[in-house]
């Protein structure tokens, strides 16, 4: 049991194991819409044998849920990059507007979980500081799913807010802005040479939920990566250990994005993107006030029905992204 190669072995196994899970559901999918497509070729040939016109709409239906089957297959196809079916880590934080803002940034926390639980995903707290009057400053959510970062890694960049203000008095309209951040969670494989001597660790109290236990201990944990600054904290869970492992986890992540970024010799381009919480630096713009609509400004995408996208359908914008970028 101490011998290094037992374990690694093991590690190989599983990994196998989880490949061959993951193309058996795929082939599964695929036999599963052939065999419903099959199905309803029958159906239409035997309405026009027995002349029952009654049929064509229940064939009408079903050909319209296979449609959207083949088509979210298909974007499947998309997802090619070496971390699209691992688990997301995103993070949103308000940008210019105070308050507004800080609203604006709960309200993509609300869209996105909404998004995530219409996929079957998981959402777990990471970390998350309020506003002082309303919304908040900044969050940070893991989503558990096959494919999570695939297809979230579409929303990274600035989103934009026009609408008249709750906050207002005067009724007046205000354009506010927060970011979106994405990584992939990296599996124990994926290897990164962070030096202990790099790191520097603080605890404290939480501020969140948690009950007496968690504000009365220093559970939750903050790593500072000493080279870079990136920062990564977690105060969702009751022990500092899990905690730190969960910090940790969205160090890497944050670490592998740079590394990444580095090796394409696009960091500058990219610490510029995220910087500018602000006017002219949107991927897509949400006006409920004078009109309503929602836009993608690197696809054009756009719909008229912004309360279906605040309750989270944002599969023509996820969608239309992943095409373009194909």
């Amino acid at each position: 049991m101490n011998d290094p190669s037992f374990w690694e072995d093991l590690e190989n196994s599983q990994r196998v194991n989880k490949e061959i899970k993951y193309l058996k559901n795929k082939i599964t999918r695929y036999e599963t819409l052939r065999s419903r497509i099959e199905d309803v070729d029958i159906l239409i040939q035997l309405g026009i044998e027995e002349g029952d016109s009654s049929v064509a709409e229940e064939a009408q239906i079903e050909i319209d849920k296979l449609e959207k089957s083949v088509e979210a297959l298909r974007l499947e196809t998309l997802l090619s990059g070496p971390y699209d079916r691992n688990n997301a880590i995103i993070s949103i934080h308000a940008g210019a507007g105070g308050t507004e803002a800080m609203d604006w940034a709960s309200m993509l926390l609300r869209m996105y979980t909404r998004w995530s639980e219409s996929k079957g995903y998981q959402v777990e707290t990471l970390d998350l500081l309020s506003g002082e009057e309303a919304g908040v400053k900044s969050v940070t959510l893991g989503i558990t799913g096959e494919n999570a970062y695939g297809y979230l890694k579409a929303e990274k960049g600035v989103h934009r807010l026009v609408r008249i203000s709750p906050f207002d008095s005067s009724g007046r309209r205000h354009t506010s802005f927060a970011s979106l951040d994405v990584m992939p969670e990296l599996d124990n494989d994926v290897e990164l040479d962070i030096k202990p001597e790099d790191l520097k660790i603080d605890t404290y109290r939480s501020g969140g939920a948690g009950g007496q236990h968690v504000n009365k201990t220093e559970s939750a944990v903050r790593i500072t990566h000493l080279p870079t600054g990136i920062v990564a904290q977690c105060q969702n869970e009751r022990s500092q250990i899990q905690n730190r492992e969960t910090a940790m986890k969205v160090l890497k992540a944050r670490l592998l994005e740079l590394k990444e970024a580095e090796a394409q010799a696009k960091i500058e381009q990219m610490k510029g993107e995220m910087k500018r919480i602000e006017w002219g630096s949107q991927i897509r713009s949400y006006v409920f006030h004078p009109y309503s609509m929602v836009k993608d400004h690197r696809t054009n995408q756009e719909t008229g029905n912004i309360q279906a996208v605040m309750d989270g359908e944002l599969d023509i914008f996820i969608n239309s992204y992943l095409q373009m970028m194909a």
